[in-house]
């Protein structure tokens, strides 16, 4: 049954501030997962993503049984490929790569996934996805091979965010990439949220609660923080 997308659009009606955690199958110990969880499950985080640019076939169907076990958050699958869906999950984000224009990220890999959705109980989740400038190269560019969108130029980014709305998608990511140097700027996501009227996700770069709050406060309504947590731990403390 449908319930994520109709959960967030709930919870953002109620003003509620959403925090995603994204754990990268290639980079998690599965004996590690249980005290993860235990420090999720005691924070302010309302969502697991889990996904990664390149990660072998069947892992991330380990690592979400497993994540499953030990927490009752909803369980969004963040896939870099097709390899990536499993049915234990509870949704898939359906990204399109709309800032680049490398035809297998914008339909390519999604005609890959039809048939295997076709008999799939995962609640499907239409998600325009824009790679953003952030002052180094991340492994999302060197995997789809194509650049990201320029930082100054807002007006663009908004366009093509709008665009994605009009095409269809049920959420927009602004995505700084894992690692960023920089996370997305406030004047774009307060832009691009103005001229939206879809839930608006934006992540990469976010290290600090004052980055996480600078974010909300521009118009975020889902922040998705990674790498921050698999640096330094301390930052669940932050996330009580």
């Amino acid at each position: 049954m449908a319930r994520v997308l109709a959960d967030i659009k709930k919870s953002l009606s109620h003003n509620k501030r959403l925090l995603a955690v994204l754990i990268d199958p290639d980079k998690t110990d599965l004996h590690e997962l249980p005290r993860l969880m235990a420090q999720l499950n005691s924070s302010i985080v309302t969502h697991v993503f889990v996904g990664g640019s390149e990660v072998e076939a069947m892992v991330t169907e380990e690592l979400v049984s497993v994540v499953k076990k030990f927490t009752e958050l909803p369980v969004v699958l963040f896939p870099g490929d097709v390899t990536q869906i499993t049915d234990r999950a509870d949704a898939l984000l359906f990204l399109s790569l709309i800032s680049g224009r490398n035809a297998d990220y914008l339909i390519g890999k999604h005609v890959q996934a039809a048939s295997v959705l076709s008999d799939s109980d995962l609640e499907v989740i239409p998600t325009g996805y824009l790679l953003i400038e952030n002052g180094k190269e991340t492994s999302v560019q060197k995997v789809t091979q194509t650049t990201p969108m320029r930082r100054n130029d807002i007006k663009k980014v908004v366009d093509t965010a709008k665009a994605g709305e009009l095409l269809g998608h049920r959420l927009m990511y602004l995505e700084a990439g894992s690692g960023a140097t920089d996370p997305v700027d406030s004047k774009m996501i307060s832009q691009v949220k103005e001229a939206l009227s879809i839930p608006l996700l934006v992540g990469g770069g976010i290290r600090s609660k004052e980055q996480l709050n600078i974010a909300y406060e521009a118009g975020a309504d889902m922040v998705v923080v990674g790498t921050a947590l698999e640096e330094d731990e301390s930052f669940f403390n932050e996330l009580k």
